[in-house]
């Protein structure tokens, strides 16, 4: 191996290192009860930004709130964030949401995203998988401005539907992502 391929392989792995400690200390709610009240302001959030989601959340049978997902990548990169999956206002389970993608990308950013499970299909297959990827399995619509306009509560028909807020930060590339919804203890 060259000097230089070292040189550049160790700088990556610095940075994976230090991204990867900087996410999960960021991300991370001290307590059960903090990130409860996390999520619940999360909402507000939203609600306030997206009057739509509010209509959405009237009709799902549960929702699986996370309040702040931190993003990272200088070449590979990774996101972290801790939420909650609540039915009303009760929170029945905790859930981690981390995603590792590699690709042409630099930056960080934070975002929170919240997906509405309108279905008890849904809400079981979140409770009974170890881990669940978003775009394996039950289908997942992102809503943006554009997919807002053509929905009402009458045309809700897939099993859950996402919406990302909150973004702050600069993360600017092309990249390959997964993301995975996994159940933690709090």
């Amino acid at each position: 191996m060259t000097q230089s391929l070292r040189f550049f392989l160790s700088i990556v792995f610095t940075t994976l290192s230090l991204i990867s400690v900087g996410l999960m200390n960021s991300a991370t709610a001290a307590t059960a009860e903090d990130l409860d009240q996390d999520c619940r302001q999360a909402l507000q959030t939203l609600y306030k930004s997206n009057p739509f989601a509010e209509t959405i959340a009237r009709n799902a049978k549960a929702v699986l709130v996370f309040p702040k997902i931190v993003k990272a990548g200088l070449v590979f990169g990774g996101s972290y964030g801790e939420g909650a999956l609540m039915r009303g206002s009760k929170v029945t389970g905790y859930y981690n949401s981390v995603s590792g993608s590699w690709g042409l990308q630099a930056g960080a950013q934070s975002y929170g995203y919240v997906v509405f499970l309108m279905n008890e299909e849904m809400v079981k297959y979140i409770g009974e998988t170890k881990g669940w990827e978003i775009g394996v399995g039950p289908t997942v619509v992102v809503v943006d401005s554009g997919v807002a306009k053509k929905l009402s509560s009458t045309t809700l028909k897939d099993d859950a539907y996402a919406f990302i807020f909150d973004q702050q930060g600069l993360m600017a590339g092309i990249g390959i992502e997964g993301s995975k919804i996994s159940p933690i203890k709090r």
